[in-house]
């Protein structure tokens, strides 16, 4: 019989307890590597020596230094869960989505977590086409993470009622940008206040003019 007919088995490597041993100590070297030396740090010598794993097994794990990077990364950053909030106004869903994410920026280790954000962006090197993808695919997984919260309040009825048809790219620069940028610098710790006053400036600014029919609504 050939062996077609049989249903595809997982690969052994896959759940294999030694792998999963050797993978997790090749990203806590590049872990430690990127937090205490920087991006240029985590080379395939550098971790290879600290792991004590081989360069063999790296490269069973991770195609290049990029994709190791990649994973190091999506290891340390973040990561958001939460749903967005569906009950309250449009303000009250809002600062307390903001307040949440605000939480998981300042509960990260300063230090990786500007390399991390730093290095998901476009650097002026030039990249393989692979290495690029690693990267590039990392940098979408964690976008989307912190953007669908954001988008499923921002399409609800509630927000096009208040604030019109809103381009939610730059509507999520303007809320996220800030608490990225504190974290980053070091310049603040943002706390729910913060994230108060953010939502109340981003909502002053794009509401839409109310129109007579509002007018005569409110009074």
């Amino acid at each position: 019989m050939s062996d077609s007919n049989h249903p595809s088995l997982p690969d052994d490597d896959d759940i294999d307890p030694r792998r999963i041993r050797s993978r997790n100590r090749l990203l806590d070297a590049a872990a430690t590597l990127l937090s205490t030396g920087g991006v240029e740090a985590v080379t395939i010598d550098a971790v290879t020596k600290a792991s004590k794993v081989a360069r063999t097994t790296l490269y069973r794990h991770f195609q290049s230094s990029s994709h190791l990077l990649a994973a190091t990364f999506e290891r340390l950053l973040p990561q958001v869960s939460t749903p967005a909030p569906t009950s309250g106004s449009l303000r009250e869903q809002l600062i307390e989505l903001l307040s949440r994410q605000a939480a998981l920026f300042n509960d990260a280790p300063l230090h990786v977590t500007t390399l991390a954000w730093l290095s998901l962006g476009p650097t002026g090197a030039k990249e393989e086409t692979d290495n690029s993808h690693a990267s590039g695919a990392l940098r979408a997984r964690v976008v989307d993470q912190y953007r669908q919260p954001f988008d499923a309040i921002l399409t609800s009825s509630k927000a096009h009622t208040e604030l019109g048809n809103i381009d939610r790219d730059l509507a999520i620069c303007q809320l996220d940008g800030p608490l990225a940028f504190a974290r980053m610098t070091g310049l603040r710790t943002i706390t729910r206040d913060d994230c108060t006053t953010l939502i109340d400036n981003f909502l002053a600014t794009h509401r839409r003019a109310a129109t007579p029919a509002d007018v005569r609504e409110v009074v």
